[in-house]
């Protein structure tokens, strides 16, 4: 008789509702409300305290680490949970921790050089033809390793005050952009009219061609993706969207149908994960969660190194690692199921991939490649082709 593994449990699209609020007898209207979702949202020690034994470390995390990045986790989330597990994944991203109050050398508040790049408020131009626009410093939930934690939550050093009407002008002089990301925080928290408001304005500027959405809020929040909404972004296409999930067990049955109204409304789907010590750097649980994002109609895009945030070191994966992740990958599953890794380079560099070492030499008569089984073989370039049939 076979007794299902950990690990074939996340396999599984499962509901964990209601999960800690059993007995608390939430109507089931409610608990598929977004607005009930957020009002309840676990935000101080005493709520933890109620449903999870903390250890030490985590215990004086909530108590220390408020002035960096806030602590909010939506009930549908917090289900996810492990109980009995300290080291459990869902609660490595989630509850602070005290190594947060830690700061190695080489850590920084804005480890993307995103302030360098801003020449309006809220409005990063890092790269040529394309813009990061942060619409809000709000989520539904906060993770322990966000890059913009000095910026999200409204606890920070910093405020982001986005000048909306100054970034829709700078937008519409530089014709150069044509791709507009909406980021932040989270920008499906705005009401559908709020969002809506925006989109059509970007929509009005001739040059932009392609508009993107990054959200975590299908993942911590699916009650948010109503029918309603889907319907109001279908009008905007070409439109994309790029969600953040890092581990199988995110993916529940609620996140499932969620991700699936987005797709149905034309919306392409990629995922960005981050690679975090004690959460995904293990190649049984990688694998599984590319398999159930491809399930979800969800293209797994980029594997990120984690940015040098401050207080994360203790999340940090050797880069080496990274790379065998993708080796164990490559060749040995879909060619759609594979990220691209990268390293968002320190400072500001913009993103780096990263790939394992697939060409083995490089000549003027030929390249020498290895594949995923370590077989070595042969490519001749085109000019030794060329002179071999004249030679003939």
């Amino acid at each position: 008789m076979h007794h299902p593994s950990a690990l074939d449990l996340e396999k599984t699209f499962r509901s964990h509702a209601p999960g800690y609020w059993a007995d608390l007898g939430v109507s089931p209207e409610d608990w598929n409300s977004a607005t009930w979702q957020l009002k309840n949202r676990i935000t101080s020690l005493k709520q933890l305290e109620e449903h999870l034994a903390l250890t030490p470390d985590e215990r004086n995390g909530v108590l220390l680490s408020g002035t960096k990045l806030a602590m909010a986790i939506t009930p549908h989330f917090f289900n996810l949970i492990d109980r009995e597990n300290p080291d459990c994944p869902i609660r490595r991203q989630i509850i602070p921790r005290v190594e947060e109050t830690l700061t190695s050398p080489y850590e920084m508040a804005d480890p993307c050089g995103e302030d360098a790049h801003m020449p309006v408020p809220g409005l990063v131009h890092r790269y040529p033809d394309r813009v990061l626009f942060l619409v809000t410093d709000r989520c539904a939930s906060y993770c322990r390793y966000c890059t913009r934690s000095r910026v999200v939550s409204g606890v920070g050093e910093q405020e982001l005050d986005t000048d909306f009407e100054a970034a829709f002008r700078y937008l519409e002089q530089h014709e150069e952009v044509r791709d507009v990301l909406l980021s932040g925080g989270d920008p499906l928290l705005f009401s559908d009219g709020k969002l809506e408001k925006i989109l059509e304005r970007l929509r009005r500027i001739p040059h932009l061609e392609f508009l993107r959405i990054g959200s975590r809020v299908p993942i911590f929040l699916p009650q948010r993706i109503t029918p309603q909404l889907c319907a109001m972004l279908k009008k905007f296409h070409p439109l994309f969207m790029s969600v953040h999930v890092n581990h199988p067990r995110e993916l529940t049955f609620e996140v499932k149908e969620a991700l699936g109204r987005l797709a149905d409304a034309g919306i392409p789907l990629g995922n960005q994960s981050v690679l975090l010590r004690g959460v995904n750097d293990d190649l049984a649980v990688m694998k599984t969660l590319v398999h159930k994002l491809l399930m979800c109609r969800v293209r797994p895009y980029y594997l990120y190194q984690l940015d040098l945030i401050q207080g994360s070191s203790h999340l940090e994966v050797p880069v080496q690692e990274g790379i065998r992740l993708i080796e164990g990958l490559r060749g040995h599953t879909t060619g759609y199921a594979i990220p691209q890794y990268v390293i968002d380079a320190p400072g500001g560099g913009g993103k780096v991939p990263v790939n394992p070492d697939y060409v083995l030499q490089r000549t003027p008569e030929r390249t020498l490649i290895r594949n995923f089984e370590g077989r070595t073989f042969e490519y001749p370039e085109p000019s030794s082709v060329e002179a071999s049939v004249l030679d003939y």
